[in-house]
């Protein structure tokens, strides 16, 4: 949720600040706006809408000679988008941006009132602005004025800083929302991810929780709230700017889905030794899930998804039980659980609030637990006992895709190791699903090269108000996740069902403008499946049908087909889902949807 950056050095800041929220716009781009430097005091633009509108609305030559700013791309909590609810907030003497929501802030509001101060917007974030020049005038002092704030506000917060009397300082923070510092030479930086400042810098430190950093052109002191220096460990990016450049695709969503063949070998190589999987460098020992009683799959959205695919694996394969609980229903509920137990929390980002906070509730009741996530150093991954990275390089597109595929990967490898070492299968059962889950790589591309057919088969429902999918076993699965995929990015209303429980009453919304697509890749279970299709049809609905190519099917049983490989039932989720997103993308382009950057979303949810 919503991007921050903020530069100073001897570089025109505007181009830096519009050049790095650019790159952020996938965290929120309902408003945009910049604070800067100019004649010994604060100035700030900013408007509703994207990056784009604020460059036609600004003339940014007039600031060419600033090398000091911070600016904001948001994703609209309090107070609708507008140009006033737009950041940066502050007043003649301080300017801020936020990320995150301040839970006590109508309090804040209140109070600052009686003091005399008016509002504009509608936000929680001018209340600590508010509150924020209110200690400086009677500090006088930034730091002084910045612990003041933190010990009364509540939530989750990265905030950047300038102070009108340091015109040579930028200030950040951090509780809970993602910051990070940038280190160029002779120029310093904010950001919320690195993908604002590979264009510049790949070396950066990691702000911890309550941590002040005092960014100055010339260097970065990092203090606690004792005022201490801290010393911080420097990263350096693994990744560089032309991994987040579009590389001649139309969108990210596409050239995402074309890097899921190398993604999918990235993820499992390194943790094959021989003919088997083998997690012991990765802090798992082979003995670890003997023990295990029962794991919690804790994640949002597709995160989720492939976390009931993973539930699949290891109940399938290693034998163990498994819930799969929504991220944000997690803690709320009470949840029991047992000193045996696994946690195990699914994110791309490694800073989704719900699963940072089941986490926590986890480790605070001493449950053991494991994440899986694509982003080292985020709070997840530095927060849990074990991590396990994807390997899946950067995701930009609001809608994910790679993400899913290699956790879903991950997942199955992690099931067959713990398989091997609880002796629910044979070693040799072990090699040979080893084996079957590696050729699924020669498969992918044929998948992504169905592009054409798939997008003619787009074309025929895209004008579907609403759709549903349906599935049976891990088919369903794949249904829930593609019917996100669909309505995230083409506002298709959509729905997934197993396809036996469609006649327990959903099936009265079946009629001849309500198209179904059936996923049928269970040999175990297709002759029922076809039969659920079948009642559909008997309904009038337009039926699309994604089954494997050896599956015989009457033409009176579909009004299209789209044929897959002939694999084992439990890799199909591999191919099927590729042609899911591909449908999902071109519906969405058909419709002149904004596919990376689809209405009222954000790639990464950091508040609750």
């Amino acid at each position: 949720m919503c991007g921050i950056v903020g530069y100073i050095g001897n570089r025109r800041a505007c181009d830096v600040l519009i050049s790095g929220l650019s790159k952020l716009e996938y965290r929120g781009y309902d408003s945009v706006g910049i604070s800067l430097f100019r004649d010994d005091h604060i100035v700030t633009e900013k408007t509703k809408g994207r990056i784009a509108d604020m460059v036609k609305k600004v003339d940014f030559e007039i600031y060419k000679d600033i090398h000091v700013g911070i600016g904001h791309t948001r994703w609209a909590t309090h107070g609708e988008p507008s140009d006033i609810n737009s950041h940066p907030h502050g007043s003649a003497r301080i300017s801020l941006v936020h990320n995150g929501i301040i839970e006590n802030y109508a309090a804040i509001k209140e109070r600052m009132i009686r003091k005399g101060y008016t509002f504009e917007s509608e936000t929680d974030t001018e209340a600590v602005a508010k509150l924020l020049d209110y200690y400086y005038v009677q500090k006088e002092d930034p730091i002084k004025a910045i612990l003041k704030v933190l010990e009364k506000i509540r939530g989750s917060y990265a905030l950047g800083m300038m102070f009108n009397d340091h015109p040579d300082t930028l200030y950040a923070i951090r509780h809970d929302s993602p910051l990070l510092i940038g280190l160029g030479e002779d120029e310093n930086f904010i950001a919320s991810d690195m993908t604002a400042l590979l264009k510049y810098t790949k070396r950066y430190m990691l702000l911890e929780h309550d941590e002040i950093a005092i960014i100055k052109q010339s260097g970065v002191v990092v203090i606690n709230k004792d005022g201490e220096v801290i010393e911080k460990i420097i990263s350096v990016a693994d990744w560089d700017e032309q991994t987040a450049e579009k590389e001649g695709f139309p969108h990210f969503m596409l050239k995402e889905i074309h890097e899921q063949p190398k993604a999918f070998l990235k993820t499992l190589n390194p943790r094959l030794k021989g003919d088997l999987f083998d997690f012991s460098d990765e802090k798992i020992p082979h003995t670890f899930f003997n023990n295990i009683t029962k794991i919690h799959v804790v994640a949002c959205g597709t995160a989720m998804h492939a976390g009931m695919l993973g539930k699949y694996y290891f109940e399938k394969f290693a034998r163990i039980s498994v819930d799969v609980d929504v991220a944000s229903e997690f803690r709320y509920r009470d949840p029991l659980l047992n000193p045996n137990d696994l946690v195990l929390i699914i994110s791309q980002s490694g800073e989704t609030a719900d699963s940072l906070a089941a986490l926590r509730l986890a480790k605070q009741r001493g449950i053991k637990t494991m994440a899986i996530v694509n982003v080292v150093g985020s709070s997840i991954a530095r927060e849990a006992d074990i991590v396990l990275m994807t390997h899946a390089g950067l995701e930009i597109a609001v809608a994910s895709t790679k993400a899913y595929f290699v956790q879903s990967a991950l997942l199955a490898a992690l099931a067959l190791y713990a398989s091997q070492y609880k002796e629910t299968l044979s070693i040799e059962e072990v090699k040979t699903h080893v084996k079957t889950l590696f050729d699924v790589s020669n498969h992918i591309q044929p998948m992504i090269d169905k592009k054409d057919e798939v997008q003619r088969h787009a074309s025929l429902f895209m004008n579907a108000r609403s759709l549903f999918f349906i599935g049976r076993g891990v088919d369903f699965h794949v249904a829930l996740e593609s019917s996100l995929k669909l309505k995230e990015i083409s506002y298709v209303h959509s729905e997934a069902y197993p396809a036996g429980e469609l006649k327990h009453g959903t099936i009265s919304l079946i009629t001849d403008d309500v198209p179904v697509i059936a996923i049928a890749t269970q040999d175990n279970v297709v002759e029922k499946t076809i039969s659920n299709i079948k009642e559909v049809k008997a309904r009038k609905a337009k039926v699309l049908v994604i089954k494997k190519e050896n599956t015989p099917l009457s033409s009176d049983v579909y009004d299209e087909v789209l044929n897959l490989p002939n694999l084992e039932d439990w890799v199909m989720p591999f191919v099927a889902i590729i042609i899911t997103q591909l449908f999902a993308y071109y519906t969405a382009v058909l419709r002149g949807c904004d596919v990376d950057k689809p209405r009222n979303l954000a790639k990464s949810v950091t508040v609750e």
